[in-house]
Parts: C-alpha cells; structure tokens; sequence
C-alpha cells in the first residue's frame, strides 16, 4: 500500500537509505530512474549546511524533478536543525528526515545521531524545532535503543508522533550493536504498535527475500534498502515489483549496462569535477563491476586516471562479456 504524507505518496514503499558517501545526488538520480518510492541524501549537518560549507550543501543538493526527495539532517541545537531545515525546504526538499540513528563516534560524541536515544527530552526539542519550521513532512530514522539495556525506540517515536513526525524508519539494531550481527526485524514491532503512523523496517534489507521477512516479523508498512543498492541501482525496483506489485525494471546487460554505468559515471565527473569525482566513483565502479562477474577488470578500471581510459576499459569489459555469453 502506498504511504501518505500529507500531498505526496511513498509508492512503492521502497525507500533508499542515506548512505554516507554513496547516496549523493547522481546515485539517488540512477536509483530513482529505475523506480523508488522515495530516495533519501546524505546526512548533512544542519549548522553546516546553514553556514554553507560546500561539501553539505553538496550533499543535500536536490535536482530529481518529480521524484519525492528527502533531505536527513543531524544536530544537537533547536536552531541550527530548524534554519537547515528551512534552508532545504527553500532548495526544493519534499520530506526532511531527522537522523537520530547514526553510530559512528564522530556523530555520537557530538550528541548527535543515535546518541539522541540516551536524551529523549532534547530529541523532542529538536523534532518540535523542525516541524515548527517547516511545511513539508518531517520524519524520523533512529535505532531500537543505544543499547540492550536501553531499547527505547517506542517511546521516542510515540513522543516524534505527539510532536508532528509522519513516518520513522527503524534500524533493526542498537547503537552499540553498530553493524555487527544481524538486524533484529522482530524487535521492530514494538514500535509499529507503539504509532498510528507508517513505520518502515531498515537493516540488512538487501532482496525481496529479506525484505519479504523483514515485513513480516515487523509489521512494517515498507522497507528501507541502504547497501542491497550497491552495483545494482534497480534492486529497489525489483523488491517492489515482488512484494508490491509495481511494474517491473528494466535490468540493462552488457553493453547496455555499461552505457548506464558511464551515465552514472560522467553524471559524478560533472557533479563533483574531474578529480574528486574520479576518486568518488571507483567505489561505484567497483560494485557494478563485482554485480555482474567482472572482478577481472577490477585492477585496471579502478586504477585508471583518465576518464577516456576507464571509459574504453568499461565497455571493453561489458562487450567481452556479451560476445562470450
């Protein structure tokens, strides 16, 4: 079913993750041509992003037309987090998600991210802050709990509700647990029933099969898929075709999906310039390259300076590939 946020729909109920230096605009855009219901930026820090630090409002820039965007922000202060919030409503933000899920220490030391789950009163500070300062929906992303001993996602997203939060995207571990282990759907749950509002299952996502069980022992109304994405930006689309019914993508091969893959490849080279985007998209490269078998050509593309280079080397690879299937 899709969800309703105020005007706008999530349809499908497949949403991409905020990735830290991977969901920057070109890869939300090749997420998004191939169909999601919703594709989320980069964490940006709001009083950055207020300050205009180039690097966060890289992060946040917008440009993906019709297709529903939103921009995650993290802070600590009611005023930063409420002028960033204002800052990318004006920019053409759809949704403003507040992040109160990240572990990494940078961020929790900061009293930012998951840290927030060890101060409830300054978390509904902060969420009332945003939604005052805005007319889009807000929503939330955060964790089960900072730790074992402390699984109180329910009742921040009761408070998030009672404060004008729409949705809250529920990581399936605790802080402490970083990324390690598996995520625990089930746990999930409490918060489902703890809202009237859409709850959406995250964490270790990565088919329509862990996103079928996810579903099912959350009782969430959708799926957050973060690093499933990764060399294969049509896996949202294809989870949504299963579990959703929408129509399906179209999966590009050989040289065609080289083609896709250089698209995605010049529209960083122009976003970030020649050099940094060189060095942001071999990571990318990478991925497409390990998703369809061509671990061969790894060595050779990744360490390539030259665009022309990597480009010839690319469609080489593919065709190659085309001509011995």
């Amino acid at each position: 079913m899709p969800i309703a946020l105020g005007p706008l729909r999530i349809d499908p109920p497949v949403l991409l993750a905020p990735l830290a230096g991977i969901t920057d605009l070109p890869f939300r855009r090749m997420v998004a041509r191939f169909g999601a219901g919703l594709v989320v930026s980069e964490m940006v820090a709001s009083e950055e992003v207020v300050r205009a630090r180039p690097e966060a409002r890289a992060r946040a820039e917008l440009g993906l037309g019709d297709q529903a965007t939103s921009v995650q922000l993290a802070g600590r202060e009611p005023y930063w987090m409420a002028e960033a919030a204002r800052y990318v409503e004006a920019q053409g933000a759809r949704i403003i998600d507040i992040n109160m899920g990240c572990p990494s220490k940078r961020v929790t030391t900061g009293l930012c991210g998951s840290a927030l789950l060890r101060d409830l009163d300054l978390a509904l500070t902060l969420i009332e802050a945003v939604v005052k300062a805005v007319r889009v929906p807000v929503t939330l992303k955060t964790r089960l709990g900072w730790d074992d001993t402390l699984h109180n996602a329910p009742d921040l997203a009761r408070r998030a509700e009672s404060a004008g939060v729409q949705m809250i995207t529920i990581h399936g571990r605790t802080r402490c647990q970083f990324y390690k282990g598996n995520a625990n759907w089930a746990a999930i749950r409490a918060v489902k029933e703890a809202v009237t509002i859409p709850v959406i299952a995250n964490g270790d996502i990565t088919d329509t099969a862990t996103a079928r069980e996810a579903l099912r022992l959350s009782g969430a109304a959708g799926v957050m898929v973060g690093r499933g994405a990764q060399g294969a930006p049509w896996r949202l689309a294809e989870i949504a075709r299963d579990l959703f019914a929408a129509p399906a993508p179209r999966i590009p091969d050989g040289t065609e999906r080289a083609d896709m893959i250089l698209h995605h490849y010049d529209d960083m080279l122009s976003f970030y310039g020649r050099d940094l985007g060189l060095r942001m998209a071999r990571k990318h490269l990478g991925w497409y390259l390990e998703e369809a078998g061509l671990d061969h050509a790894r060595e050779a593309i990744l360490t390539a300076t030259d665009p022309a280079t990597v480009t010839r080397l690319l469609r080489d690879a593919f065709a190659d590939m085309e001509l011995a299937a």
